[in-house]
């Protein structure tokens, strides 16, 4: 009795077919939890064909319209299958078959007319699913993240069964941007969970794969406006890991081109969700070692905080002396080119609270040993707008920059620097002759003082040694 009981339960499938089951490709890209591979090896039509079973199915174009959707449900099911992509040489018809059968499929949501039935929008999800969310083959992060910030162009890894996977894209795009596709039935189907897995695969080595997902999840977030806090929600927390436990992700530059278009269509006046987003989650996504990966998305999505609302800018620039980099010039030059964006935005009142603490540093740029971070720091007086703001402000600005100016043009070994340092100095010359020579005198009294300490200092460790030379011969 026991032993038929038993005999009746679902066995569990043997590692080796699992991952024969779920080898679409060996994609090193995100490594899916294991209930989520349990989850989609649950699903029906996973199990590869058997001697001849696999065969294509009619064209549309041969069946009556009142036999299209049971059809399209038979091909959906036809295309659940799942092929080893490792080994080009197996299988090799029904991969055909699967492929056209694919393209057929793109072909027709493209040409429907009429709403997709339920059932449909349930099995077209299935199919997606089965062949999307697979298991991977990469390394783990913590055997990848040295390598990846050891090697600045770092060869992405291309999977095998792109060719198949980019028509199960390109049919899922069509299908979500179609207007037959009902929002409202359609995500009892597209849930949360199915989020999550999406989301998941941007962590794919593939370019081709992120941007696909990248224009899909796109066209979710404008059409399923009930997924949109919870898309803006699993996105920050693909961030607090990113930032906070691992500095490695293949898709962060993807994932912020997708909130650069969020953030330009958010309204007016901001929400405090949407600025403790850019406290919380942009600004320090400049800490990671690996920032120049996605710096372009990122200074873009600041800035569009910054021109809808431009009081932000003083807290943008106190976020970026926060995490601006000490050891690392190329860095530094991004941080640089940066501020000047950021500034072309600003506005005098912002920036009179936080031009003392960035001047500091802007000063500290420019006496840097690396000339290209001392040449981009000099190259804001190039702004007409930065310009504008330094000589409102000239008489704090120029007694905590001057220092600066003085000890480039005496002894920078770049000889560029030490040009570009004549020009600052010519502006602030021509600018305010009488503030200038005021800052000159007191560098000069400051500099006589500490070669007064300097001396002091020198004759009392004079003195020290010449008590412990006589003691010692005691």
């Amino acid at each position: 009795m026991i032993k038929q009981i038993l005999g009746r339960l679902p066995k569990k499938p043997p590692k080796s077919a699992e991952s024969r089951e779920f080898s679409d490709g060996a994609l090193n890209g995100p490594m899916l939890s294991s209930s989520a591979s349990s989850r989609s090896g649950s699903l029906p039509g996973t199990s590869k064909p058997n001697g001849n079973s696999y065969e294509a199915l009619p064209s549309f174009r041969d069946v009556p319209s009142s036999e299209k959707q049971s059809l399209l449900i038979r091909k959906l099911n036809l295309c659940c299958v799942v092929f080893d992509f490792r080994d080009p040489t197996t299988n090799v018809k029904e991969k055909e078959i699967k492929r056209q059968t694919l393209l057929e499929l793109a072909d027709y949501v493209t040409s429907a007319n009429g709403k997709f039935a339920e059932n449909v929008l349930q099995e077209i999800v299935k199919m997606v699913s089965i062949n999307l969310f697979r298991a991977a083959t990469a390394l783990p992060h913590e055997n990848k993240v040295l390598e990846a910030l050891d090697s600045e162009e770092e060869e992405p890894v291309m999977d095998p069964a792109w060719p198949h996977l980019q028509v199960v894209y390109e049919f899922f795009l069509r299908f979500v941007a179609s207007p037959e596709t009902d929002p409202k039935v359609a995500k009892r189907y597209m849930d949360h969970s199915f989020i999550l897995k999406l989301l998941d695969l941007f962590d794919s080595e593939d370019p081709r794969e992120r941007d696909y997902l990248k224009t899909i999840l796109h066209r979710i977030y404008g059409r399923f406006m009930v997924h949109r806090p919870f898309i803006r929600k699993a996105i920050n927390n693909i961030f607090y890991q990113f930032i906070f436990e691992t500095e490695k992700h293949n898709g962060i530059a993807e994932l912020l081109e997708i909130l650069g278009s969020i953030i330009n269509g958010f309204a007016l006046p901001l929400k405090e969700e949407h600025k403790l987003f850019l406290v919380r989650v942009l600004i320090p996504l400049h800490k990671p070692k690996c920032m120049q990966m996605y710096h372009q998305q990122l200074s873009y999505c600041i800035m569009q905080f910054i021109e809808k609302d431009c009081k932000l800018a003083d807290i943008v620039i106190r976020g970026l002396l926060k995490y601006w980099p000490v050891t690392n010039s190329s860095k530094e030059v991004m941080f640089l080119g940066e501020v000047e964006e950021v500034l072309e935005a600003t506005q005098p009142a912002e920036f009179q609270r936080c031009m003392v603490l960035l001047v500091r540093q802007i000063a500290r740029c420019m006496n840097s040993f690396h000339f290209q971070v001392a040449e981009r720091a000099l190259f804001l007086w190039s702004n007409d707008h930065v310009e504008n703001l330094i000589k409102q402000n000239r008489k704090v600005i120029l007694p905590i920059i001057f220092p600066a100016l003085e000890r480039n043009t005496r002894g920078h070994w770049n000889q560029a620097v030490r040009s570009l340092t004549l020009n600052v100095r010519k502006i602030f010359s021509d600018q305010d002759p009488e503030l200038f020579e005021e800052c000159s005198q007191k560098f000069q009294e400051n500099e006589g003082k500490q070669e007064e300490i300097y001396s002091k200092h020198e004759a009392t460790w004079k003195s020290l040694q010449e008590i412990a030379a006589s003691k010692s011969y005691k």
